[in-house]
């Protein structure tokens, strides 16, 4: 597989130059995992637009909306203050693909490490996210989140 650098931040979308997007939707999704991991539900679903779709490995079927997002990360949140400890997760790798109607589509991967009170970090999952980003008046929005791990796949 060949990957071409060279230019890569002379390419634009309507005039906007491709690493100020790129520089964008790194910003998005380091306040997006901080906010999740600070437990800041409301304002983490507003970070999806209103019929935004989420698709977890590990849920019978995609959820969608803000409220449903919301009542998903509140239930997590709980389990985590009963057992402990803190969930948190890191992203990384990010590839953004600049579309003709201005969305971006993105792929990163991302990390959730468990870590105990008292104890080590540890990675629980391994996972690949692919977001369909779209610009509200409010900045960007996640229109649609695909979650995969690798130990499921």
């Amino acid at each position: 597989m060949t990957v071409e650098l060279v230019g890569t931040a002379e390419r634009t979308l309507r005039g906007r130059p491709f690493a100020a997007l790129y520089a964008q939707a790194q910003q998005f999704y380091a306040h997006q995992v901080q906010i999740l991991d600070a437990h800041d539900i409301e304002r983490w679903a507003g970070t999806f637009t209103e019929d935004a779709v989420l698709e977890l490995p590990f849920l019978p079927r995609p959820v969608g909306a803000r409220a449903g997002l919301a009542r998903y990360v509140r239930a997590g949140a709980a389990r985590q203050r009963r057992a402990g400890g803190r969930l948190d997760h890191w992203v990384g790798m990010l590839d953004v693909q600049p579309q003709a109607d201005g969305s971006l589509h993105t792929r990163c991967s991302a990390l959730v490490y468990a870590t105990p009170s008292g104890g080590g970090s540890r990675v629980l999952y391994v996972c690949v996210m692919e977001d369909v980003l779209v610009r509200t008046g409010g900045g960007w929005r996640i229109a649609h989140r695909r979650v995969t791990r690798d130990d499921l796949a």
